[in-house]
C-alpha cells in the first residue's frame, strides 16, 4: 500500500507533519510499533514505524532516532500524541533533514488499529500481486519438471508472502515446501489423519499440532461427484492462523492447490503409460504365457539391471479398498470404477512412501489392485505391515465408520516361471487379510503356512457347530460345578501337554491336574495323548477366540 492511503482513510484522521516530494507515494510493507532507542535490528525496510516517543529525553535524541530509521529504509514515521501531546518540533525537523515522512497519530487512535489496517491492506495487495505471479507460473507448471513443478510454486509463496507452506502426499508425507526445512513427517501424518477424519471436501480445514496452527487445502481438481479415491490427491499445509486472512489470500491458496492438481496431469500421463506396460505383464502371467515371453515383456516394462548384475527378485503386492457402505449404487468393480480406482490409488500411495527401487505402479483387477515390485538387494520380501505402518492412522481416519483396507503379498521370486504362482500367493494372502476382523489389515506369504489362515474361510455356522459340539459339555460342567476345565484345557495345550509345566503354570498339584484332564477326556470323548484329538480340541478353542 502507499503511505498516502493512511492519510486518505477517514477512520484514523492522521495529520501530515512533513514529507519530501513523492514521500507519500512510498510503498509500505508493514507496520512496527516501537519505543526502543535503536530499533534497527527489527527493521527490514519499507515499514511504517509507530512510536509513543518514550525513547526521547532530549532534543538531540530525535536526530539520532530519525537517522537510524532513514538508514534502515523505513517508509515513514507515525508519532503518537497520547503520551507527550503535540509532536516535538525537533523530531519534525530531523525527519525533514533525513527526507522521512512524519505523521501525527491522534490520542484517540490506537496503534493496534493502524497496524491491523496496514497488515490487511498490505496482505491483500501482495496476495493480488502474487496471484499474478502464480498465474504466469502456470505456464511453467505445464512445462513439467523443466518448469520447476510444485516446488517452484511454493517458493513463490515463501518469497512473496513469507508463508511456510508444504505439499503433503495423501498419507501425509512432506513432498515439497516453501520453508527451508520440510515439515516433520509425524506432523504431516497427523495433519492428513485429521483432515481425513473431518471428511473436509475443500479448504481451508483448520487445526493445531502442538502450539502451531495449520490450514489445510486439498489438492484436487473440481469434480461433479464424490472423489473416487479414499484420500484427497494431495494436501497443502499452511502454518498460519488463516481466520483473519483477507478473501484474496484464501482464494490464492485455493488457486495454488488447483494449479498443482492441474500440473499433476503430466505425471498421470506418465503413470498411464507405465500402468499399461504393467497391465501387459499381468495379462501374460494370468494367461500362462511362456516364461520367455513374460521375461521379455518385463525387460521392456522395467529398466534392465546394471551390467553384470542378475535379474532382481520380484514380488506381488495386492490391495483391496472396500467402501461399499459409502459408495453410490452401481459403483462396483469394473473398468475405472470407484472400487478399481480407489484400490489402485491406495496401493500406489503406499508404495510411493518407500525408497527406490520399491515404488511402482498398480494395475486394477476386479475391485482389487496388484503391483509387481522389485525386492532390494540383500533385503527380504516386503511385508504389507511395512506398507501400512506409518499410514495406518491416516487410513483408519479416512475410512470413517465403514469400509476395510486389506493388503497381501507374495514371496520374492527370481524367475518369470514363478510369477504365476507368486500372484496366486499374493491374492490368497489378500483374501486372508480381508477375512480377518481388523479394518486395516495386511498378510504376508509367511503367514500362509499356518492353520490360522484356513479358519476364516470356514463358514460361520460350521465353526460354531464344531466348537459347540466339543466344548459345550465343558462349559456346562464348569457352570454347574464352578470348576475350571476350559482354562485347564487351554493351559495344558499351551504347555505342549507337559504335566509338570502346566501344573506349575496353574499352581496345581500334578494329581489335581490329572483328575481335571481325565474329566475333560470323559466329557469330550477325546484322548489327549493322541495328536489327532489334541488338534481337534486346539482348533475348537481357536474358533472360539
Amino acid at each position: 500500500m502507499r503511505l498516502r492511503a493512511l492519510l486518505d482513510s477517514p477512520a484514523f484522521r492522521l495529520r501530515l507533519l512533513g514529507a519530501p516530494e513523492g514521500g507519500l507515494d512510498r510503498l509500505v510493507t508493514g507496520a512496527m510499533t516501537t519505543d526502543l532507542r535503536d530499533p534497527r535490528r527489527y527493521l527490514s525496510g519499507g515499514e511504517l514505524v509507530l512510536t509513543g516517543l518514550l525513547w526521547r529525553h532530549t532534543a538531540g535524541d530525535s536526530e539520532v532516532f530519525v537517522r537510524m530509521l532513514a538508514e534502515a529504509g523505513v517508509a515513514g514515521l507515525a508519532a503518537g500524541e497520547a503520551e507527550v501531546g503535540s509532536v516535538p518540533g525537533d523530531l519534525i525537523a530531523a525527519c525533514a533533514r533525513h527526507r522521512l515522512p512524519v505523521l501525527a497519530v491522534p490520542e484517540e487512535v490506537s496503534f493496534a488499529a493502524v497496524t491491523e489496517y496496514v497488515a490487511r491492506r498490505v496482505s491483500g495487495e501482495r496476495a493480488g500481486d502474487l496471484a499474478a505471479l502464480v498465474d504466469r507460473h502456470r505456464l511453467l507448471m505445464t512445462a513439467g519438471p523443466a518448469g520447476g513443478g510444485p516446488q517452484a510454486v511454493l517458493d513463490l509463496l515463501g518469497s512473496g508472502l513469507d508463508l511456510p507452506v508444504w505439499l503433503l502426499s495423501p498419507a501425509g508425507r512432506p513432498l515439497a515446501g516453501s520453508a527451508p526445512a520440510l515439515l516433520p513427517e509425524v506432523t504431516g501424518r497427523e495433519l492428513a489423519a485429521r483432515f481425513a477424519a473431518a471428511g473436509s471436501g475443500r479448504g481451508p480445514y483448520r487445526t493445531c499440532v502442538g502450539d502451531t496452527g495449520y490450514a489445510l487445502f486439498p489438492v484436487r481438481e473440481p469434480a461433479t461427484g464424490p472423489p473416487a479415491t479414499l484420500l484427497p490427491d494431495q494436501l497443502l499445509a499452511v502454518a498460519a492462523d488463516t481466520r483473519s486472512w483477507p478473501v484474496q489470500r484464501l482464494d490464492l491458496l485455493e488457486a495454488v492447490a488447483r494449479l498443482i492438481a492441474a500440473g499433476r496431469r503430466l505425471e498421470h500421463a506418465v503413470l498411464t503409460a507405465r500402468r499399461r506396460a504393467a497391465q501387459e505383464v499381468l495379462d501374460l502371467v494370468q494367461e500362462g504365457a511362456p516364461a520367455a515371453e513374460v521375461a521379455a515383456r518385463l525387460r521392456a516394462a522395467a529398466p534392465p539391471p546394471a551390467p553384470g548384475r542378475p535379474e532382481p527378485h520380484r514380488q506381488w503386492v495386492a490391495a483391496r479398498l472396500d467402501r461399499r457402505a459409502t459408495e453410490p449404487p452401481g459403483a462396483g468393480a469394473g473398468p475405472d470404477s470407484p472400487a478399481d480406482t480407489g484400490s489402485r490409488a491406495l496401493l500406489e500411495e503406499l508404495l510411493a512412501a518407500l525408497p527406490a527401487p520399491l515404488p511402482g505402479v498398480a494395475v486394477a483387477r476386479g475391485g482389487e489392485a496388484v503391483a509387481l515390485v522389485p525386492v532390494p538387494d540383500g533385503a527380504g520380501p516386503l511385508h504389507p505391515e511395512r506398507l501400512l505402518g506409518a499410514a495406518r492412522p491416516v487410513l483408519t481416519a479416512a475410512l470413517g465408520d465403514a469400509g476395510r483396507i486389506a493388503l497381501g503379498s507374495s514371496a520374492g521370486v527370481s524367475s518369470a516361471e514363478s510369477l504365476h504362482g507368486a500372484l496366486e500367493e499374493a491374492l490368497h494372502a489378500l483374501r486372508v487379510a480381508t477375512a480377518g476382523a481388523d479394518r486395516v489389515a495386511g498378510t504376508g506369504h509367511e503367514e500362509l503356512a499356518s492353520h490360522v489362515t484356513l479358519l476364516p474361510f470356514v463358514p460361520q455356522d460350521v465353526r460354531q457347530a464344531y466348537s459347540a459340539r466339543l466344548l459345550d459339555p465343558l462349559r456346562a460342567y464348569d457352570q454347574r460345578h464352578r470348576s475350571a476345565l476350559l482354562p485347564t484345557l487351554r493351559a495344558f495345550l499351551a504347555a505342549d501337554c507337559s504335566w509338570s509345566r502346566c501344573a506349575a503354570a496353574l499352581h496345581l498339584h500334578v494329581n489335581t491336574l490329572r483328575y481335571r484332564i481325565g474329566r475333560i477326556e470323559e466329557l469330550t470323548g477325546r484322548d489327549l495323548s493322541r495328536l489327532e484329538d489334541r488338534l481337534d480340541l486346539f482348533l475348537a478353542l481357536r474358533l472360539t477366540g
